[in-house]
C-alpha cells in the first residue's frame, strides 16, 4: 500500500512538474511571466479599452459596480453641497416662501437618492431641481452627460466582452494525442480537429511551431526556438471547409525536425508543439485562433486514429465524437530514417542493367570419379 501511494505520488509530482514546463495549455493559454519591465504600468491606462477587456469577470464587475456607486456617491455629496449653500436644509428653518434648489432634499441620504434617480433616469417625480439655481442646473446636465458616457462604456465593454472571438474558440477541439503512423506510404504526424458548431470558420489556415531549446554553433543556448510544422491536408491548408472533422497531418522527412526521432528516443525529448488554427467567425466577421499543445508523452508512435465519420441508411452523415480521440495501433517503421532506407532499397532492387558482353556458356557437369 505504501510503495502504491508513493508510486501514485511520485507520478503526481512528474505531472506537475511537466505543466509547468508547457508554455501553451491543452485549452490554449500561455504559461508565460513578464519581469522587470521597464515600462511604467501607466502605458496600460493609456489604452484602458483593451485593458478593460482582457480583465477577467469579476475585476471588471469590480470596476463597474465603483464607477456607478463612486459617481452616484460623488455626484450626492455636490448635491447636499449646493443644498447646503443655499440654506435648503431643514437645520436653516428655512420660511414658508423659500423656494429651495432641489425640492425634498433634507440630508445625505436624499441627495444620494436624488443623484442615483437623475444619473439612472428614474423619475420618480418626488425630488426634482427647480428654477431658483443655475448651479444646480448645471450641475443636473453634467450628471446627466457623464451618466450616459459610464452606461456606454460598460454596455460597451459587456457586449464586446461576451462576442469576443475567443469564446468561439472553445467549440474547436484537438484530439487529446498526436499519433505518428503511415499515410500515403509516407511517415507522419497527425492531429485531429473538430467543429463542434455547425457555422463554418471561414479562410480557415492551420500551421504549427516546434518549441524546444537549441544551441547554436557559437555556443549560444536559445530557450524556446521556434521551429515551423507545416500541417496539411488533402485539400491543403488553406481555406479548410471545416464542417466535420478533419485530419491534420504533417510529413517527416528530412527537413522536418521529428526526422531523427525514432519510437525508442521519443520520450526522451525534449520539445512542445503548438498547433494553430486561424479562422473568420461566419456569425460576426471576427478573427478567431485556436491553440492547443502537445507534448512527447501525447504523440503516440505507431497509432491511428479510429473512424469518426458514417453515412445513415437515411442519407446522412454522423460525426461519433466518442471515437474523436480514440487511437489504433498499426504497423509503423520505427523511425523516418529506417522508411526512407527501405524505399530506397526496393527501389534498387528494382532497376536492372543489361550487359551485351556477357555471354552465358554451358558447363557440362561429369560423374568420373577417381578412386
Amino acid at each position: 500500500m505504501f510503495s502504491y501511494l508513493r508510486e501514485r505520488f511520485t507520478s503526481h509530482l512528474r505531472e506537475r512538474s511537466r505543466r509547468r514546463a508547457r508554455l501553451v495549455s491543452k485549452d490554449g493559454r500561455c504559461n508565460i511571466e513578464f519581469g522587470n519591465v521597464e515600462q511604467s504600468r501607466f502605458v496600460f491606462l493609456i489604452d484602458i479599452w483593451t485593458t478593460i477587456l482582457d480583465l477577467r469577470w469579476r475585476y471588471k464587475m469590480t470596476i463597474f459596480i465603483s464607477a456607478f456607486l463612486g459617481s452616484w456617491f460623488l455626484f450626492g455629496l455636490l448635491w447636499y453641497v449646493v443644498a447646503y449653500i443655499h440654506k435648503d436644509l431643514p437645520e436653516f428653518n428655512p420660511s414658508i416662501n423659500h423656494t429651495p434648489c432641489v425640492e425634498n432634499i433634507n440630508g445625505l441620504t436624499s441627495a444620494f437618492l436624488f443623484s442615483l434617480e437623475t444619473q439612472v433616469t428614474i423619475g420618480y417625480g418626488f425630488r426634482c431641481v427647480t428654477e431658483q439655481c443655475a448651479t444646480a442646473i448645471f450641475l443636473l446636465i453634467f450628471q446627466s452627460i457623464l451618466g450616459v458616457i459610464i452606461n456606454s462604456f460598460m454596455c460597451g465593454a459587456i457586449l464586446a466582452k461576451i462576442s469576443r472571438s475567443k469564446n468561439r474558440a472553445k467549440t474547436i477541439t484537438f484530439s487529446k494525442n498526436a499519433v505518428i503512423s503511415k499515410r500515403g506510404g509516407k511517415l507522419c504526424l497527425l492531429i485531429r480537429v473538430a467543429n463542434l458548431r455547425k457555422s463554418l470558420l471561414i479562410g480557415s489556415h492551420i500551421y504549427g511551431k516546434l518549441l524546444k531549446t537549441t544551441i547554436t554553433p557559437e555556443g549560444e543556448t536559445i530557450i524556446l526556438d521556434q521551429v515551423n510544422i507545416e500541417f496539411v491536408v488533402d485539400a491543403g491548408n488553406e481555406n479548410l471547409f471545416f464542417i466535420s472533422p478533419l485530419t491534420i497531418y504533417h510529413i517527416i522527412d528530412k527537413n522536418s525536425p521529428f526526422f531523427h526521432m525514432a519510437a525508442e528516443t521519443l520520450l526522451q525529448q525534449d520539445f512542445e508543439l503548438v498547433v494553430f488554427l486561424d479562422g473568420t467567425v461566419e456569425a460576426t466577421s471576427a478573427t478567431c485562433q485556436v491553440r492547443t499543445s502537445y507534448i512527447p508523452e501525447e504523440v503516440l508512435w505507431g497509432y491511428r486514429f479510429a473512424p469518426i465519420v458514417s453515412k445513415t441508411k437515411e442519407g446522412k452523415y454522423r460525426v461519433d465524437f466518442q471515437n474523436f480521440s480514440k487511437t489504433v495501433a498499426v504497423e509503423t517503421p520505427h523511425c523516418a530514417f529506417c522508411l526512407y532506407n527501405e524505399k530506397e532499397a526496393k527501389t534498387k532492387e528494382k532497376k536492372g542493367y543489361d550487359n551485351p558482353g556477357f555471354v552465358l556458356s554451358e558447363v557440362n557437369e561429369t560423374s568420373d570419379t577417381k578412386m
